[in-house]
């Protein structure tokens, strides 16, 4: 089982009808260079890649920019077309009025697989305790928290937000809460790793491409800013691959990602059996 743990449908062509909601997507994320794809192409590119599934993000930055830039009925109605091959998250802006009550219905009758948050577009602090009724939410639910950490070239984020040492007290405070550092914390990944020894409800996905070749950025982050024997031995259970899609592509994230030179047996682990346990099964 391959999955990539971090995808945006923002631009699948089934939930682009709207002209200028596709445009509000565009610039709302940065992303100006694609246009809509169709779910052929989606699963082509799947194909290529050798990925089994996708998991599919939405966002909501209702308190910033006004409205959900992917809303979660969208993503239900993604995963109703693919349910064997796409997993679909809730968003939800934890600044918003409603956004527990968004979120309980995502979880319940939507049946959305965890939540997704943006501290830095959402303007938020992880350990900020207004986040303690969706923490607590998450754990009702067994649902767990996909953050963004780190750098994001979305406007309108300031990176403070994301920094991993942020993420510790929750981290502490709710040990049964599985949570995500996306991105691996980039360019903070040493600091990722730290909590990930400390804390094993702490992962961290590997969609962390800021330049402009995989294989290259893999090997500095994976080899040298954190050594493939950290992964390789102490960190083999906690790491998910993830390609930040469609900002970067699949096929040369899955590939470099196994050019890397770890062990098959934690391979295997970061495509796809630690992205099951975080998840909490597939079922």
């Amino acid at each position: 089982m391959f999955i990539d743990m971090h995808v945006y449908p923002a631009f699948f062509e089934p939930i682009n009808e709207d002209p200028a909601r596709e445009e509000m997507r565009h610039n709302a994320l940065n992303i100006h260079r694609n246009g809509t794809a169709p779910l052929e192409h989606i699963f082509n590119q799947m194909r290529c890649a050798g990925l089994d599934k996708l998991c599919l993000m939405p966002a909501d930055y209702t308190s910033t920019l006004g409205c959900a830039v992917v809303e979660n009925e969208e993503i239900r109605r993604l995963v109703d077309l693919a349910p064997d091959k796409f997993i679909g998250f809730a968003s939800v802006d934890p600044m918003a009025p409603g956004a527990l009550e968004k979120l309980e219905h995502a979880f319940t009758d939507l049946g959305l697989k965890g939540l997704k948050l943006h501290p830095g577009r959402q303007h938020f602090y992880p350990d900020d305790e207004r986040l303690e009724p969706f923490y607590q939410l998450c754990e009702k639910y067994n649902k767990p928290v996909m953050f963004h950490a780190g750098l994001s070239w979305e406007p309108d984020t300031q990176t403070e937000y994301g920094h991993p040492l942020r993420f510790e007290r929750v981290a502490e405070k709710h040990p049964r809460l599985r949570i995500c550092l996306a991105q691996f914390g980039w360019p903070w990944v040493r600091e990722t790793a730290m909590l990930m020894v400390k804390y094993e409800n702490v992962y961290a996905d590997t969609g962390a491409l800021y330049f402009d070749c995989a294989k290259e950025f893999f090997v500095q982050t994976f080899t040298r800013d954190v050594p493939l024997t950290w992964i390789d031995r102490s960190l083999r259970h906690q790491v998910m691959f993830a390609s930040s899609n469609p900002r970067f592509e699949q096929i040369r994230m899955a590939q470099a990602i196994g050019e890397l030179g770890l062990r098959d047996s934690t391979l295997d682990l970061i495509r796809g059996q630690n992205a099951i346990d975080f998840l909490g099964g597939l079922d």
